[in-house]
């Protein structure tokens, strides 16, 4: 069996042993600095950061891909179909400035193809990334042996591949999945959970989509926008539970308009496989109801990836909800491991994963870097698209804290008017005191790209005035931003709506 030593007195042995049915399996024992379990944005983050910190860094992903959910099955392929769905949906309403497109003909061939390309052109890119910093990726089921040992187990030219990891730290970023209910899970490709609904087989001639939160409504938007008669049925008595409901209330009368049905406070009582369809039993205000649809999208949420990959034999502490418990750097109860991204608690978001990353990495380097965002934006790729950071004005309620709402409606934006989108709306929530810009929330057309100044201005702690003196341009839907703030002092120019006087 021969050594190999790598950088800075890491290394591995390797042999070939006899396999069952005359296969081979290989066998290796690597040693590194750092492990990095799960490839997606938080993992590549941080294995990316530590080798350029100049650390021996091995990532592992079962997937042959890297990228996580968010690349492969999730953030990205869904956000290229929303492009699609936004384009068909623009072209539908450029009738009311006279100009006419014929029917649009799809080819869900070749728009699955080009979402694939999208995906494939990314991950590859990242492979790349991983070779020019010279990060070793191992492809394979990694799995706890101890604290600092992994078995690692693969496939290589139809052989099997066994491989031990002794390393120093390991970042777990192991993501998270889809929620499973027993009841809802027939033996039958027609009812779809997010994975599923990526894939695209068809374009069914209706879709039901049960739950009401932003997965569920971005591929129901898709599916509307490319021809499918889609409901959407949600157990509370509102779209986006947790969201604002003045955000909201604009997308809630756009789906309206595009979806067949939106049913609150609705129970799925039951499904049924009858061959051709879906039978569905509702349960709401107006009694049980039975209906029938080709597909059924069940999106009721995500679970933390935290069970099969060995971390009973850490020291690492899960808590009833699945999510591996970690400090303000990431790190665990096992002093060896640090958690990151969906796998170590809400929100489970992909750019909240990355900046922990980083966060877990350098804290290894020896810098006090610590994990405490003063808001973390949160954007649904609907149309309109919402997004908000910091403080919302429900949860300012549920605290009863004392803020002021100062709201620019879009339809006294000229590019709003413009766009012929003068539904949204943005707003700001203020410290009335000090003045502090503690929550900001927008929904129209960009919205998530607009987010971003609001989430600059509440980490940098700015005033509202800070925000009224940064001079932004005209006409753009940006300045709804600055207009906010100066709707916050009454001066506004172009909306009316005085200070009132304390």
């Amino acid at each position: 069996m021969a050594a190999v030593t790598g950088r800075g007195g890491y290394g591995y042995n390797a042999g070939l042993l006899a396999g069952d049915e005359g296969k081979r399996i290989r066998m290796a024992t690597i040693r590194t600095q750092l492990a990095v379990l799960g490839g997606g944005p938080g993992g590549y983050a941080a294995a990316f950061l530590a080798a350029d910190l100049g650390m021996q860094v091995t990532l592992i992903e079962q997937d042959p891909h890297l990228g996580g959910t968010c690349l492969l099955r999730g953030c990205i392929p869904s956000k290229a179909l929303l492009h699609v769905a936004a384009v068909l949906s623009e072209t539908s309403e450029m009738h009311e400035w006279g100009v006419e497109f014929p029917k649009p003909q799809i080819d869900i061939d070749r728009m699955r193809a080009r979402k694939e390309k999208v995906i494939s052109t990314l991950s590859g890119g990242l492979t790349q990334l991983a070779k020019q910093r010279k990060v070793e990726v191992i492809h394979g089921q990694g799995v706890f042996i101890d604290s600092q040992n992994l078995r690692i187990v693969g496939e290589t030219d139809g052989a099997k591949k066994e491989d031990r990891l002794i390393f120093e730290h390991c970042i777990l970023a192991t993501g998270s999945s889809p929620t499973k209910i027993p009841a809802f899970d027939l033996p039958t490709d027609r009812v779809m959970d997010s994975t599923g609904a990526l894939e695209l087989r068809d374009i069914p001639e209706s879709l039901l989509v049960v739950g009401g939160g932003y997965i569920g409504l971005e591929m129901g938007t898709v599916y509307a926008g490319i021809g499918s008669k889609v409901s959407v049925v949600e157990l509370t008595d509102g779209l986006l539970p947790g969201a604002d409901r003045d955000l909201v209330r604009p997308l809630h009368e756009r789906l309206k308009k595009k979806f067949t049905a939106i049913h609150l406070k609705t129970k799925v009582a039951g499904l049924k496989d009858v061959g051709d369809a879906i039978e569905v039993t509702f349960e709401g205000p107006e009694g049980q109801i039975v209906e029938r649809y080709s597909r059924v999208l069940v999106s009721v949420g995500r679970k933390p990836n935290s069970a099969g990959f060995g971390l009973e034999n850490t020291k690492v502490q899960i808590n009833q909800r699945g999510f591996v418990t970690v400090d303000k750097q990431q790190r665990t109860a096992d002093p060896h491991i640090l958690a990151i991204g969906d796998v170590a608690g809400e929100p489970m978001l992909a750019h909240k994963a990355a900046h922990e990353g980083k966060v877990a990495v350098e804290a290894l380097h020896g810098e006090a870097a610590t994990f405490e965002p003063a808001a973390i934006p949160a954007v649904v790729f609907t149309d309109p698209e919402i997004a908000w950071a910091g403080l919302t004005e429900e949860e300012a309620k549920k605290q009863n804290l004392q803020v002021e709402i100062a709201r620019f409606p879009w339809a006294a934006s000229g590019r709003a008017q413009a766009l012929g989108r003068t539904e949204g709306m943005t707003k700001m929530i203020v410290d009335p005191g000090s003045e502090r810009v503690l929550g900001v929330g927008i929904v129209g057309p960009g919205a998530g790209d607009l987010i971003s100044e609001g989430v600059l201005a509440i980490e940098m702690g700015a005033v509202a005035r800070d925000v009224t003196d940064s001079i932004h341009p005209h006409p753009t839907l940006s300045e709804t931003v600055a207009f906010a703030a100066e709707t916050f002092f009454g001066t506004a120019t172009d909306f009316y709506r005085p200070k009132k006087a304390h």
